[in-house]
């Protein structure tokens, strides 16, 4: 991990520590129905401040909390076109295969790349310790692999130009 990466991983990582006391909390709307207040946003009284946690305008977290669910959002850097069309498919690649992430949304929210949606009953069969380590090391790895992919896409193109234009020769 790059020492500019390390204050915004630990920012990141300590927030939702400290966001992750969420426990079971009945619907106030409904009767017998437990929904994740953050996606209902029916009970106002229930929600908490969102925290946006920022390394610049492109690279940012949305932590929004409740009594019984948090949602995390992550804006992921994207430098220029290529980045951009890298990160789209990716991020649609993750989130067609939603069920196998537990707690990943199969929709991020508007503005950011991927969202994720941890609930009471993921914080009663999972550690809250390592839901917060995959957080912060999915975040870790997206940078990187979108690195990987535009570095292989840049050299095969070089490696097609170079083919097309040798015919010229």
């Amino acid at each position: 991990m790059s020492n500019t990466l390390r204050p915004y991983l630990t920012a990141v990582r300590s927030s939702l520590t400290a966001a992750l006391c969420i426990e079971n909390f009945s619907s106030q709307v409904a009767e017998r129905h437990n929904v994740p207040e953050v996606e209902s946003g029916k009970s106002k009284e229930v929600l908490l401040n969102p925290l946006v946690i920022s390394r610049n305008e492109n690279e940012k977290v949305l932590i929004e909390a409740s009594v019984n669910s948090i949602r995390v959002s992550i804006k992921v850097k994207q430098a220029d076109e290529l980045e951009r069309i890298l990160c789209h498919k990716f991020s649609r690649f993750m989130m067609m295969r939603a069920e196998s992430f537990v707690i990943l949304r199969r929709e991020p929210i508007a503005g950011y790349d991927i969202s994720f949606l941890i609930t009471n009953k993921h914080t009663e069969q999972m550690y809250k310790h390592k839901l917060v380590d995959f957080i912060v090391h999915f975040m870790e790895e997206v940078d990187k692999e979108i690195s990987e992919m535009k570095l292989s896409v840049n050299t095969r193109a070089r490696i097609v130009a170079e083919s097309y234009l040798s015919q010229f020769a």
